[in-house]
């Protein structure tokens, strides 16, 4: 087994950090951890403290608690600031990490579109920044970077910039202008998305998981399939109707049995799959990835287009599970989806490796006969 990550001996004792982390999800922490471990077979890290944004969301910040323990188990230093606890939290927030952003080596960031971070990095002095993945976010982030553009996110509708994108427009110009490589200052994005080229300038580290398949598993597999949750229900980007007909449409046709629910489903939408669908509706405490390692789990996982087609089949490397993904048919879009939604989705699918595709799900009116399609070949 590897040494872990966090070598509590830089941290302990210490003024401030060589490198400052900043998450505000369980699956940025997770990648921060595999950063870590993958930077430590390289070389020193120096001291590594993780800065944990907590948001209100209470399945978040559960998510994020467990992901916290496991980071101080690898002598990681984690700092849980309450950086939304109130209209003046960010100035508390903000006003505490100064001194800290000013002396830190590094900063390891894992939302670059978050306003929050933005505004934290118009602080900082570190000649080298780190991003690690949130998602499937990151191939958008690396494009916008590439072509110059205001960062912005997939699904945002798009058109005039509103009014509180005006007032931030400066933190924001300013923070991309930080993420742009040049003279001193260093830029790698470590990511398990699948990035074919990045801006001159920009180093691309590959997030293979090892951290997770060294710590956890082989799991233990289940005969049935299992069932990916989505937010694109909750982003304004899925009709909620559809998306219920097309898991009910594929539990039926692959034989699955759960449901493992994104930490931003909201409960209603929840509650009307377990009684619509009768699948097994779970709320997992732990990103994805280490919940399959983990195991039990299905030798077979469905998925809608998401983060977890590129980053289940790393984790699962070795195992005999297969990870089947489904595309979304332009009908179930939204009147109110962004006019790039369609593309960005059917590329987050179409470079997903070592994936099964399916074909499309067959979804008519309600209480009429509904299909799935079957694996297709390759």
């Amino acid at each position: 087994m590897s040494p872990r990550v966090g070598r509590a001996a830089d941290v302990t004792g210490a003024t401030a950090p060589s490198t400052l982390a900043f998450v505000e999800s369980p699956v940025q922490l997770l990648n921060v951890l595999e950063w870590a471990h993958a930077a430590a077979a390289t070389g020193p890290t120096g001291g590594l403290t993780v800065v944990v944004l907590s948001p209100n969301d209470p399945m978040t910040r559960g998510q994020l608690r467990r992901m916290a323990q496991l980071a101080r188990d690898e002598g990681v230093e984690v700092r849980w600031e309450e950086a939304r606890g109130g209209a003046t939290a960010p100035f508390h927030t903000i006003g505490g990490l100064a001194g800290a952003l000013r002396r830190a080596d590094r900063i390891v960031i894992g939302d670059p579109f978050s306003r929050y971070v933005q505004l934290l990095l118009t602080i900082t002095r570190a000649r080298s920044l780190v991003v690690v993945d949130d998602g499937t976010a990151t191939m958008e982030f690396i494009s916008q970077l590439a072509r110059g553009e205001r960062l912005q996110r997939w699904h945002r509708k798009g058109g005039r910039p509103g009014p509180r994108d005006l007032v931030f427009a400066p933190v924001s110009a300013s923070a991309r202008r930080r993420l742009t490589p040049g003279g001193a200052r260093t830029v790698e994005v470590f990511s398990a998305m699948p990035i074919d080229s990045a801006p001159e300038g920009v180093t691309i580290t590959v997030n293979a998981f090892a951290w997770t398949r060294e710590r956890f598993g082989p799991p233990r597999l289940t005969r049935g399939a299992d069932l990916v949750g989505t937010s694109l229900v909750e982003t304004g980007v899925v009709d909620p109707d559809r998306y219920v007909d097309a898991v009910r449409a594929l539990s039926v046709t692959h034989g699955a049995t759960r449901y493992f629910a994104h930490r931003r489903e909201s409960a209603e939408k929840l509650h009307r799959l377990a009684v619509e669908t009768g699948l097994q509706v779970v709320r997992p405490d732990l990103p994805l990835e280490l919940i399959a390692r983990r195991g039990p789990i299905g030798r077979t996982i469905l998925s809608f287009p998401s983060t977890v087609v590129h980053t289940l089949p790393l984790a699962l490397a070795g195992t005999e599970v297969k990870v089947a993904v489904c595309d979304i048919d332009p009908s179930w879009l939204t009147e109110n989806a962004s006019p790039r939604a369609q593309g960005f989705l059917s590329g987050v699918t179409g470079t997903a490796r070592d994936v099964h595709r399916l074909t499309s799900v067959v979804t008519a009116a309600a209480g009429s006969r509904r299909t799935a399609g079957s694996p297709a070949p390759g």
